[in-house]
C-alpha cells in the first residue's frame, strides 16, 4: 500500500435527508471497490494503490452529483510514497478507539 486518501466530500443541499443519503452513495461506492478504507465523522480515509485511489476520489464526486445534489465540493488529503509503504489507518488510530 503506498498510498492513503483522506475525502470530504460536501454535497450542496439545503436538505439534511438528502444530503445524507447523497454522502451514503458515496460510501456504498467506497464499499464496493473493496479497498480498506474508514468512514470518520468529517472524512473517509481509503488506503490502497495510488491509480486505484485517484480513479475513485474522481468518481466519488460524481456519484454524490448524480444522487442529486446540485453542487459538491470535495476535499482531499494524499499521502504518497512511490517506493515502500505508508502508514496504515489502523497503525496510526487503534490506540484511539474504544
Amino acid at each position: 500500500m503506498n498510498t492513503s486518501v483522506a475525502i470530504q466530500v460536501l454535497p450542496m443541499m439545503e436538505d439534511e435527508q438528502k444530503l445524507v443519503a447523497a454522502v451514503d452513495k458515496a460510501i456504498e461506492y467506497i464499499q464496493s471497490t473493496g479497498v480498506d478504507y474508514q468512514v470518520g465523522a468529517f472524512e473517509t480515509t481509503l488506503e490502497g494503490d495510488y491509480d486505484q485511489l485517484m480513479e475513485i476520489v474522481k468518481n466519488i464526486t460524481k456519484i454524490t452529483a448524480d444522487a442529486g445534489a446540485p453542487q459538491v465540493m470535495s476535499y482531499v488529503k494524499i499521502n504518497y510514497k512511490p517506493e515502500g509503504q505508508v502508514l496504515g489507518i489502523h497503525e496510526k488510530t487503534d490506540k484511539y478507539q474504544h
